[in-house]
């Protein structure tokens, strides 16, 4: 990393914020059930942290789930939730994935191991053994990690990965893995003024989407040409975004639409926003099933389309803070039930 040549490429968002759209009163909470759960994290208490999905084009019901255990790895598991394999590393928070192609799947997590300076971990996920194999923890700039989150630009596929700091710093790292060892620079700082974490990027727009945890939900430009400003999504109002506003995840449609969804973690909901305008679609919990549900949830992660018979419409994944008597694990719901239950188009 060479952040001593990148002087100018700082920037620290100074506008003022674009108030987000009002929801007219509180917003009636729906209930869908979770579909599978995973396997229990080996570690207890506070551990079970953030989720990330790769669809298997060739056989989608093979797809895999990634989550990590903040205390002692990553792990791989299958859509029953089955733990395929486990990969140690101290202190992983946040993960996030994408498929390059050419059977090129890199991972990435903010690792906290160092709290005065925070790295990304890099990993590339085989996915025929289903696991992931190290590539390097790669510096980032002073501070703990947090949050994290990857985005591929549109125009020419290069990858950059954003490190939420815990202080609220956005630091955006250009990742390059075409050589025999990744390379991992700095680009640009963004800011928020408190303690953030959830963040999650659509490679279709170009736009970056992060929860500063007691104050609501921001968006930036996710490219460094364009503006370093925040905007403003939604609120921690304490009615219908409860803090700490925590994961976020995404559920594309067409070329520009489609849904951002946020974790509500303080009343165990998630509420659904529509792209474009923000707006607030609706809210619910998981629950009801014969699958206990999810609360005080950190990390989430959507992917649509078809995922096999259980999930025919899309996935999502929610860390589940409360799994007792056994340890915090994910729950896997049907995005299609989720459509349905709140009469999303």
């Amino acid at each position: 990393m060479r952040r001593a040549l990148l002087p100018a490429a700082l920037a620290v968002a100074a506008c003022a914020p674009v108030a987000p759209p009002a929801a007219d009163g509180p917003v009636a909470v729906a209930s869908v059930p979770a579909v599978a759960e995973t396997d229990p994290v080996d570690t207890a208490d506070d551990a079970a942290d953030d989720p990330a999905i790769w669809r298997n084009a060739a056989d989608p019901a093979k797809s895999l789930v990634i989550g990590t255990d903040k205390k002692a790895g990553i792990h791989v598991h299958d859509l029953s939730g089955k733990r395929l394999s486990f990969t140690p590393a101290a202190r992983l928070n946040n993960v996030d994935l994408r498929d390059l192609g050419g059977g090129n799947v890199v991972a990435a997590a903010s690792d906290r191991a160092d709290v005065a300076q925070a790295h990304v971990s890099l990993f590339r996920l085989d996915t025929a053994a289903a696991r992931l194999v190290p590539l390097g923890r790669y510096p980032v700039g002073a501070g703990e990690a947090y949050g994290m989150c990857l985005w591929q630009r549109a125009r020419d596929r290069a990858l950059f990965g954003f490190v939420v700091l815990k202080d609220g710093r956005i630091d955006q790292v250009a990742i390059d893995v075409s050589g025999a060892a990744p390379k991992v620079s700095l680009v640009r700082s963004l800011k928020l003024g408190t303690q953030s974490e959830g963040c999650v990027v659509d490679d279709r727009t170009g736009v970056l989407y992060v929860a500063e945890e007691d104050v609501g939900i921001w968006r930036f430009d996710a490219d460094a040409a364009g503006s370093s400003a925040p905007t403003a999504i939604a609120k921690v109002d304490g009615v219908n975004l409860v803090a700490d506003a925590e994961g976020l995840a995404l559920a594309p449609q067409g070329a520009r639409g489609g849904y951002l969804i946020a974790s509500s973690q303080g009343d165990s909901t998630y509420n659904v926003y529509r792209l474009g305008d923000d707006r607030l679609m609706g809210r619910f919990r998981i629950a009801g099933g014969a699958i206990d549900g999810t609360s005080e949830t950190d990390g989430i992660e959507v992917a649509v389309g078809d995922f096999g018979p259980a999930f025919p419409d899309g996935v999502m994944v929610a860390q589940d803070g409360d799994n007792a008597p056994a340890t915090q694990n994910f729950k896997l719901v049907s995005w299609g039930a989720v459509v349905k239950a709140l009469g999303l188009k």
